[in-house]
């Protein structure tokens, strides 16, 4: 019927909202006059108007929001009202006062109703809103106060504590706290009409509408409205005036009056309860005499609902029955006691207040002192029926689980009996009943239960028992002494009953004897108990002589004096049965030696260490012990004659474990004695030959108490002591070093023993003698040194744990422990320990920690306490020494030096930490700090390998000493070198330890001499890292350390460090060259310094002549940061030099290489030369050629010219270089033939030379001879303009004769290096000259290849049509392709790709030269045998490397590794493969795609190509680019193979691998989809994306554009390409017929098929049609090709058609699908051609030999 989205009404097409009606009406109201809304109300009101007469007017004058929000407080809805009462709040707080006011008449009944809201969050929102009218309109409120008032009050009084708080503060915000009761005062009728009409009339239907509201939401607001009704009648009475109350008296007596009012008492719900119990005590106070006119009714509402327990109820029932009680005088008139109170009281006490303790009991004092004489009668069995019944209650559940209940009915039974007693205090014997009753039946066996319960002993009653016996013995003073006197001595016969009771048996309860001891203590000291009695206490009370005062009166009871506290002792019953139970106790332990009764003696005479006592427990005939003359007199006192006959016995038993006790024995024992020497005498004579642990306990119990500290320092300071713990040391070192079992008693506390005698002090001094403690810490580092030594480390760990332990003990807590000698050698020897590695010490990870500590803790308190130097002799001097040592002299590891470090920096920064200033630190980094011939020494120790490299990279001339190919061969060991050490080591302790923030510390190292030195070591020893090129594993982990630590961006950015280090590197430089050299460079580098500033360091250039070899290796640092007048001054003085060259005699040639060298570096920072100097310069070269020849080395054996001679030769080769690559043209013929005969000469002598390759300068002299091979072989194949021209002759010379020459030369050098040195990974390994060679051949011309002169090598069984040299050159290269260096491998992968497109031409005419006839299998053909031998023999290889790999995982293959070399060797020689293939033509391709098919090998391929791609095969370090680039990807960026990369190589197979499987998809796609379809589900999916995402668009792209570009053409048919469709369109069209056919790449190209489709087709049927289709759709997915070469194919075959030669009846195609030839065996039936393959097939399938076509024989 009715859908919400229906149109309900013509013109309506929105459903209806009230909020827009309101909206409406608020806008529209001046229309409808009178109109005032349709809000929901039970009542027959309007929503919100006041009944008043001129409502339009009123309603006028409202604000049309606040008419809005009146509106919507009239809803039903909780939400909807609890929005618009804070959007009400919010509008009064920011309306105008004047706006505000209009709501008032309408506020009050809106107020009423939804004040009292069951909803407490729309109640609490109300009030707040209220705050905020009240706040605004101020005074104006004052007219409609009484109609608010009372329901205001209620909300005051409101369940939900917010609601009622927010009431108040509304309350507060309108009157001031003194005009409160002033207002209250003047709405006080109106405020009793609602209160009356609430608890009279109200229920809870009239509330709420019955049909509306659910039952239990009505019963709820009906129950919270009466609870709040009951608080605020309260409120009201005692807020009021007390003449205001009295005008009230009427109307209130009508209320009290009404038999409802008094049914509350029995309200079901306990709020209710609690409420009215609350008003019957404030009219009790405020109206008693209201409550005394209805007695009856209000006795039997109070007293007999006593037994209400409910945790609401009964603190107001109790106030409220205590005060009936005081205000109804004739109260138990109107209950009956017996019958209705008292029983009720006695079952309530004997639940012990059924959990409510707390709240009940402090009441029930109040309570039995307001009740009269004939409810208590008789006296005795009232008293003895509510004493029993409360001390029942402790039995109940909650009493015994809650020491606060259980506290609470022990104060309640001790006050009332406490006060029962004072009430029956005469001698009547009446009263001597009930007081005899009270200890004998209440007090005694209350006690008697403690004693067995250790919760009541730890409770108040013992406490509460002492205080009673002291008010009792007070008052024996008085005029009642008799019975007070009395009384005690009843009390304590009765203790001691029970007391001997509980001790005179062998099974004494331990528990019991507890509490004995602990009842004794508290009544000998109260205050040991203070702690138990600080429990709350609600109800206080303190009696006087026979009275008592009112509840809440009472001032707290504070603890008896100290003068009273021994007042107990003063009567003589307290020690009396002290000394009664010792004696038991006595007789108990020496006849039984029960432990129990021993401890409990022990306790006892902790508490009273007094003569009589010890007197007691003597025995009258004992015999003095026998003891020594100076003890004897001592024995006369009956404590020591006790402690040496008795307690001295019982310490020396080995059966007793726990002896805890008796020291404490011994200490009461030594209370006794009044001298502090007779004590010492004491205690040394009874510790001579105690057990271990009683002395550690002695000790112990002594450091605890100062008291106990006096009595035994003259023992602990003494001899015995001493001697015993050195002795005890001694022993427990011996132990440990041996590895006895640690076990025995003396090991478990001998170890703490000594820690704490070493580190406990009293009044600054050590707690045992110094000469002892000296000796133990002797005994400890002898100990410690010898451990240290020991290899078998097991053992000795427990010992080394606990000496550490106890050294860092005693460091940090003994002020001044290091002045003692031995203390510093044992702080040195833990330092040598935590400074060593752990592989030599042999120590634990924790134990490491520990000593580590120890030497901290150590260390501070040298500094701290002494503030130590470092001079000779002293601890920090000796310990820089012997760190010093380590760095020289012991062969560390990184992990050692690591170690090393740690430890040093930890002192570092501890000594700086300890001491404000840097001078101490800096003084121990000088003592570190080696002197500057140890410097020189551990600088030259370097190992030399490092020249190599900037050897060969020309970063530096050196010629250094001639040194022997052992030296090269060395390889670097796994130890650091000793400079390497100390660098590292000072480095990080200057720039870590001194922290960056202390601008001091910097400054104060910054004028140390050694800081310079110490910074321009560390960076020596980086570039020499850096020059080894981190080859060792041991450089690299070294570099990493140093790295991790930042040391060199520290260096970098110092700016204090930077001024003194720069003159420092460039005087190390001129001095002595190499290194410091490249280290001068790099700092310029990376400082970026200024050509002034650098100029500063050296004044002129003419400086740095005459050339040595230093200086040019300072010139060629700065070189390239110098200024261009530098420069050119530089060349203009090397030019002169060197055209004066035969002016020296004496070292010539030094001065011609150097200024040669000079020359280059100036010429290679672009310096400008004129073309005359440069000719000066060559000519002076062709000179030497004529007159010093032997400068040239040719012919010469390059074994045996020296370093500086070599480097002569290549300096030259180097400038040569330069003029053919910058001023060729100033060459001429006769300079050009000059530089190419020694070229040639050059190469030929290094050629003759190999087997000296090892040498890096012969190296040197082959890279710089191949360099200029290079540069010649890229200026011939493309001259600049104008020098063809200029020397005609020149090329064809270069091509017809050098050529040949050099190339005849360098392939047999590339062959030769690896058969004399086969270890590719040998240090002596030539491999800078495998680069620079391969580099060369790669400009190797074709024909020298097909025509080389390279020695015959075949292989038997293998099968070739290939030419013999062409077949010699691949057997002799295929197999380099695996050897492991990649420049080899490199260079023969560009020989071979160079003659891959010339091998398929020979198998073309040997397959052209087989019979056509053969029958049989379609006929495969092998791709060249030498390198489908390679491939065979990595695959199986591959198969090892990559079977753990899943495919589609990335295998992750480390740079020139074994595996590198093996993959790159298989992928380079597939590389070979594919450009094989795409030279071989189509039906050839066929044979060789079958031949790969058959092995497998792609197959394989495949699988390990998905394993060594990666999965996001992106170009690493590319910049974030705008989303519209495509990213750069191994597939499109192409891959760069050249022997002389060395950076980027951990991408090389990554990027191949993709170089690959782009070539497979390229030149093979049929072969790789039929491999993909065969492949499972997982493999197929991963394939599929991979190809999709990152090779597809690539690859279809370049079909697309190839189609596009080519310039092949087709008779009769038209190609063209459309790039954005992926499709290419062929027209093919012959006399009337015309085809057009669309070919449409797929996404997943070349994966997945390629679809054919039909364009316009003229003079063609159907079924041609289709036929020609499917066969061009068949071409392009198993051919082999492009698109191109699938679409000639099938045009040739559609040719052959129109020709007249029919289709193969078997494939239906003229040309073969896959060997492309044409139907050829004929039927002798039919007469029908068809394809070889497609009959043999068909005969395979079928298993029959008949024609297809006519089912007859085929012969």
């Amino acid at each position: 019927m009715g859908g919400k989205n229906k149109q309900r009404t013509k013109g309506n097409v929105r459903p209806s909202s009230s909020g827009r009606a309101a909206d409406l009406l608020a806008r529209e109201s001046g229309v409808v006059p009178g109109f005032v809304g349709f809000g929901v109300s039970t009542s027959s009101d309007p929503g919100y108007v006041p009944a008043v007469q001129g409502a339009e007017e009123i309603d006028n004058l409202v604000d049309a929001d606040f008419r809005m929000v009146l509106r919507k407080l009239s809803k039903r809805d909780t939400v909807t009202k609890l929005k618009a009462v804070q959007e009400f709040g919010a509008m009064c707080q920011e309306r105008q006062p004047d706006v505000v006011k209009g709501v008032l008449p309408y506020w009050p009944r809106i107020y009423c109703r939804i004040s009292v809201d069951h909803d407490r969050r729309v109640r609490e929102a109300t009030q707040q809103a209220f705050e905020q009218l009240v706040l605004k309109v101020k005074r104006n409120l004052a007219p409609y106060l009484k109609s608010i008032m009372g329901h205001w009050l209620i909300c005051q009084c409101d369940t939900y504590s917010p609601a009622a708080s927010a009431a108040s503060a509304a309350f507060q915000a309108a009157f001031p706290l003194n005009k409160q009761p002033e207002a209250i005062s003047f709405c006080k009728d109106e405020v009793l009409n609602v209160l009356q009409d609430n608890l009279l009339k109200e229920t809870a239907n009239t509330l709420s509408d019955p049909q509306s509201v659910p039952e239990e939401e009505r019963e709820a607001k009906y129950i919270r409205l009466l609870t709040s009704s009951l608080l605020a009648l309260k409120k009201l009475l005692s807020v009021l005036p007390e003449q205001d109350r009295e005008l009230l008296n009427e109307r209130l007596t009508q209320l009290i009056t009404q038999s409802k009012f008094w049914k509350y008492s029995k309200h079901k719900s306990p709020q209710v309860r609690g409420a009215y119990f609350e008003l019957i005590t404030s009219m009790c106070e405020h109206t008693p005499q209201l409550i005394q006119a209805e007695a009856a009714r209000a006795c039997s509402a109070v007293l007999l609902s006593i037994d209400d327990t409910d945790p609401v109820v009964l603190p107001p029932l109790w106030e409220a029955v205590l005060h009936i009680l005081s205000c109804v005088d004739n109260c138990w008139t109107h209950v009956s006691a017996r019958k209705g109170v008292m029983p009720k009281l006695w079952v309530l006490l004997k639940e012990g207040g059924r959990g409510l303790a707390t709240s009940l009991h402090p009441n029930l004092l109040p309570f039995i002192s307001k009740l009269p004489a004939e409810v208590t009668h008789p006296d005795l069995e009232f008293s003895r029926t509510f004493l029993t019944s409360v001390i029942q209650g402790l039995s109940s559940e909650r009493a015994t689980s809650s020491p606060s209940e259980s506290a609470a009915i022990i104060f309640a039974t001790m006050e009332c009996l406490r006060f029962i007693m004072l009430q029956n205090g005469g001698d009547e014997q009446e009263q001597r009943s009930i007081q005899n009753m009270l200890i004998s039946e209440q007090l005694l066996p209350l006690i008697d239960r403690a004693l067995g319960n250790p919760s009541l002993q730890t409770g108040p009653l013992f406490p509460q028992v002492s205080d009673m016996l002291l008010s009792w013995e007070k008052r024996t003073a008085g005029k009642e002494a008799s019975t007070f006197q009395r009384l005690l001595s009843d009390f304590w016969e009765g203790l001691s009953r029970l007391c001997t009771t509980c001790v005179d048996c062998e099974e004494a309860e331990r528990t019991a004897l507890e509490g004995i001891a602990s009842l004794l203590q508290i009544m000998h000291n109260p205050n040991s108990a203070s702690k138990q009695t600080k429990k709350k206490k609600t109800v206080k009370i303190c009696f006087t002589d026979q009275e008592e005062r009112g509840q809440g009166e009472e001032p707290q009871r504070e603890s008896p004096a100290v003068e009273e506290q021994d007042s107990p002792l003063r009567n003589g019953h307290l020690l009396d049965l002290v000394c009664q139970l010792a004696e038991l106790n006595m007789a108990y332990v020496s006849k039984q030696e029960s432990e129990r009764h021993l401890r409990f003696l022990s306790q006892l005479l902790r508490v009273f260490p007094n003569p009589q006592v010890f007197q007691v427990l003597l025995k009258p005939e004992e015999m003095k012990p026998e003891m020594g003359s100076e003890l004897r007199p001592l024995a006369e006192n009956a404590a020591v004659h006790f402690l040496l006959q008795r307690v001295a016995v019982w310490l020396k038993q080995d059966s007793r474990k726990d002896t805890d006790f008796l020291v404490d024995m011994v200490f009461s024992s030594l209370q006794c004695c009044s001298s502090s020497d007779d004590k010492t005498l004491i205690l040394n004579h009874i510790s001579r030959d105690l057990n271990w642990n009683v002395t550690l306990q002695l000790i112990e119990k002594s450091c605890a108490d100062p008291v106990r500290l006096e009595v035994c320092i003259g023992w602990l300071r003494g001899s015995v002591l001493g001697e015993r713990l050195v002795g005890l040391a001694g022993e427990l070192c011996a132990m440990g070093l041996h590895g006895s079992p640690s076990s025995s008693s003396q090991h478990a506390h001998g170890w703490p023993l000594i820690s704490l005698a070493l580190s406990q002090q009293h009044n600054n001094e050590p707690l045992i003698g110094k000469v002892y403690v000296e000796q133990i810490i002797d005994k400890l580092h002898a100990t410690l040194s010898e451990a240290k030594g020991m290899s078998d480390a097991g053992n000795t760990e427990p010992l080394v744990t606990f000496i550490s332990d106890v050294a860092a003990t005693f460091f940090s807590s003994v002020k001044g422990c290091l002045l003692l000698a031995s203390a510093e050698e044992l702080l040195m020897t833990v330092f040598q320990l935590c400074a060593q590695d752990q592989t030599i010490t042999h120590l634990s990870d924790a134990l490491l920690l520990k000593l580590q500590h120890a030497y901290t803790a150590g260390i501070q308190s040298l500094i701290t306490h002494l503030g130590a130097g470092v001079t000779k002799g002293t601890l920090l001097h000796n310990i820089a020494l012997w760190v010093k040592s380590q760095l020289l002299t012991t062969p560390l590891t990184v992990k050692s030096l690591q170690v090393l470090v740690q430890a040093v920096e930890s002192l570092a920064q501890t000594i700086a930490s300890a001491q404000k200033t840097s001078c101490l630190l800096s003084q121990f980094i000088c003592c570190l700090t080696p002197s500057e011939e140890e410097w020189s020494r551990i600088r030259r120790a370097l190992p030399p390998q490092w020249v190599r490299h900037p050897l060969l990279c020309g970063h530096l001339r050196v010629t250094g000493e001639n040194l022997s190919m052992d030296v090269w061969k060395l390889r670097v060991s796994n130890r650091l070198p000793a400079h390497l050490c100390v660098s590292a080591l000072l480095g990080r302790i200057i720039l870590t330890a001194s922290s960056p923030d202390d601008q001091q510390v910097e400054a104060d190292f910054s004028e140390s001499p050694d800081l310079k030195n110490i910074v321009s070591e560390i960076i020596y020893g980086l570039q020499w890292c850096a020059e080894m090129e981190l080859s060792p594993l041991m450089v690299s982990e070294y570099h990493k350390l140093l790295h991790s630590w930042n040391l060199e961006q520290r260096i970098h950015n110092n700016s204090l460090i930077k001024t003194t280090l720069i003159d420092t590197l460039f005087t190390r430089s001129q001095e002595e060259g190499s290194l410091w050299s490249l280290s001068l460079a790099k700092y310029i580098q990376n400082n970026k310094m200024d050509p002034s500033d650098i100029k500063g360091l050296y004044g002129n250039v003419e400086s740095f002549f005459p050339l040595s070899e230093h200086s040019v290796n300072t010139v060629q640092a700065l070189c390239p940061f110098l200024d261009s007048e530098e420069r050119e001054s530089l060349v203009a003085l090397c030019v002169a030099e060197l055209l004066n060259w035969q002016d020296r005699e004496q070292d010539c040639i030094d001065s011609v290489r150097g200024s040669l060298a000079v020359l280059l570096c100036c010429l290679q920072a672009e310096t400008a030369v004129e073309d005359e100097i440069l000719l000066a310069v060559i000519a002076t070269i062709a000179e030497w050629r004529n007159s010093r020849e032997e400068w040239f080395l040719f012919n010469s054996d390059l074994g045996k010219v020296p370093a500086a001679g070599l480097s002569l030769a290549v300096e030259m080769m180097r400038f040569l270089c330069w003029m053919v690559d910058h001023s060729p043209t100033v060459l001429g013929n006769t300079h050009w033939d000059l530089l190419l005969c020694s070229m040639l000469a050059w190469l030929e002598t290094a050629s003759e030379n190999s087997t000296v390759f090892w040498n890096p300068w012969v190296q040197l002299f082959v890279c710089a001879n191949c360099e200029l091979i290079v540069r010649l072989s890229k200026f011939f194949t493309s001259p600049p303009a104008g020098v063809e021209q200029d020397l005609p002759d020149l090329t064809s010379e270069w091509k017809e004769f050098f050529l040949e020459g050099i190339h005849n030369l360098l392939l047999p050098l590339l062959i030769k290096i690896p058969t004399d040195f086969t270890e590719p990974d040998d240090p002596l390994f030539p491999l800078p000259v495998l680069r620079a060679v391969g580099e060369a051949l790669t400009y190797i011309p074709v024909e020298l290849l097909t025509q080389n002169k390279l020695p015959p090598r075949f292989v038997a069984d293998q099968r070739s049509s290939l030419p013999e040299p062409l077949q010699t050159l691949l057997n002799t290269l295929s197999p380099l392709l695996l050897f492991k260096a990649r420049p080899l491998q490199l260079a023969v992968y560009h020989i071979l790709h160079k003659v891959m497109p010339l091998l398929p031409e020979s198998d073309s005419e040997s397959a052209s030269a087989k019979s056509e006839d053969e029958d049989g299998e379609e006929p495969c053909l092998s791709p060249p045998a030498a390198l489908m031998s390679i491939l065979s023999a990595t695959e199986e290889l591959l198969e090892n490397i990559l079977g753990g790999v899943q495919v589609g995982e990335f295998a992750v293959v480390q740079a020139l590794s074994m595996e590198h070399c093996c993959i790159l060797g298989y992928l380079l020689s597939w590389k070979l493969l594919f450009t094989f293939f795409k030279a071989s033509s189509s039906h050839l391709r066929a044979q060789y795609s079958l031949h790969l098919k058959k092995t497998r090998s792609l197959h394989k391929l495949l699988l390990h190509l998905f394993r060594l791609m990666p999965e996001n095969p992106s170009v690493p370090g590319q910049l974030a680019e705008p989303s519209s680039k495509e990213p750069k990807t191994f597939f499109t960026e192409s891959l760069s193979l050249t022997p002389q990369k060395t950076e980027g190589l951990q991408f090389e197979v990554p990027h191949l691998a993709c170089s690959v499987y782009y070539g497979a998809l390229k030149d093979l796609p049929a072969m790789v989809r039929l491999w993909w379809n065969s492949q499972e589900k997982r493999v197929f999916s991963t394939v599929d994306k991979f190809t999709s995402k990152y090779v597809s668009g690539v690859l279809s792209a370049q079909e697309i554009a190839s189609v596009q570009s080519s310039t092949q053409t087709f008779e009769n048919m038209m190609v063209k390409a459309r790039s954005a469709t992926r499709e290419v369109i062929a027209t093919y069209s012959v006399d009337d017929i015309f085809i057009e056919l669309v070919i449409q790449l797929p996404q997943n190209y070349p994966l997945g098929s390629i679809s054919v489709e039909s364009g316009r087709r003229v003079g063609v049927s159907v079924q041609q049609w289709r036929n020609w289709m499917l066969q061009l759709s068949t071409y392009l997915t198993h051919q082999n090709g492009s698109i191109l070469e699938g679409l000639s194919l099938w045009k040739n075959n559609v040719d052959k058609r129109f020709e007249g030669v029919e289709d193969c009846m078997i494939c239906f195609s003229v040309i073969h699908g896959s060997n492309y030839s044409l139907p050829k065996k004929a039927c002798r039936t039919c007469k029908k051609k068809f394809h070889s393959a497609c009959l043999y097939k068909w005969f395979t399938s079928s298993n029959k030999s008949t024609c297809p076509l006519c089912r007859e024989m085929f012969f």
